[in-house]
């Protein structure tokens, strides 16, 4: 998740459909992983502060940003997503869904698509645990993203989704499982997010979460916002209504996006419309 400004809202933490992966995958090596950077790093915005804020938002102590422990399927469908940005080893988090194809990760618009091309070298590790791939490397048939973050970048259309390869003859959510997937819901809603951010004071190696109410931006976004204090490398990791501890399943409706400079205990998600359901209506027809 990136911290931007109000002058550039650069990406935190894209457009129909990336030219396919070329053959013969980059396989990620324990080190590769470990050497990749959040893609937030790699994303410059510039210095502003904003002379005024008509109305604050609720502020409040993050009520989560701690390891997940509850075990359960988001263990295996949460995980980090890894790709090469620019010529730079980066990375984001994702989520396997429930699909026709049973090949869909959900991540954010910027974790597929920045500055004018899609990343390369593009993989899923589900459940990654401290440099562990422990349900293989699953790399990307094709990535698709938003018209909106195709054109513009525009942060409230910051979604992005992997179709990713058969792995030993087997789907994807054939292995891991899937989560839920909702369009259209109703704002203002208690929510959970998880991510593996690795940006300080978190490393990359855990799978983080919060929850708690959520709010609906009223600066230059239509977001969701959550209290929350992950850090880059979090980006693209999803948001849960109604979620089951015990199960570790939900239904996701956002994913980890953005965060303003001047909130840093707040973290923004885009609102699964009807486009994000036309982006997800493709990506598992793939």
């Amino acid at each position: 998740m990136k911290r931007t400004s109000l002058a550039a809202l650069l990406v935190a933490l894209v457009g129909l459909v990336a030219p396919p992966a070329h053959a013969g995958p980059k396989v990620w090596t324990v080190r590769d992983m470990r050497e990749a950077v959040p893609m937030e790093q790699l994303v410059k915005a510039p210095a502003f502060i904003p002379k005024q804020v008509e109305q604050g938002l609720p502020m409040s102590i993050p009520n989560g940003g701690g390891a997940w422990t509850g075990g359960g399927k988001v263990t295996q469908t949460a995980g980090r997503v890894f790709f090469t940005f620019q010529g730079r080893k980066a990375s984001c988090s994702g989520d396997a869904v429930t699909s026709t194809n049973g090949s869909v990760v959900v991540t954010a618009g910027h974790c597929v698509k920045y500055q004018g091309s899609f990343h390369t070298d593009w993989v899923f590790v589900p459940g990654y645990d401290n440099g562990n791939a422990p349900y293989g490397q699953w790399a990307a048939k094709t990535t698709l993203t938003t018209p909106q973050w195709q054109a513009s970048e525009d942060m409230n259309y910051d979604v992005g989704m992997g179709v990713v390869n058969q792995l030993n003859g087997q789907r994807l959510t054939d292995v891991v499982g899937a989560q839920g997937i909702a369009f259209n819901q109703a704002r203002n809603q208690s929510m959970y997010t998880f991510g593996y951010p690795a940006a300080a004071p978190y490393d990359g190696s855990k799978l983080i979460y919060c929850s708690g109410p959520t709010i609906t931006d009223f600066l230059l976004t239509k977001d969701h916002g959550m209290s929350c204090n992950m850090t880059g490398g979090s980006s693209g990791g999803p948001w849960f209504l109604n979620f089951n501890e015990a199960a570790g399943t939900g239904i996701q409706a956002s994913v980890n996006s953005f965060g303003y400079v001047f909130l840093p205990n707040y973290m923004f998600g885009p609102y699964f419309g009807t486009d994000a359901q036309n982006l997800y209506t493709k990506a598992q027809t793939s």
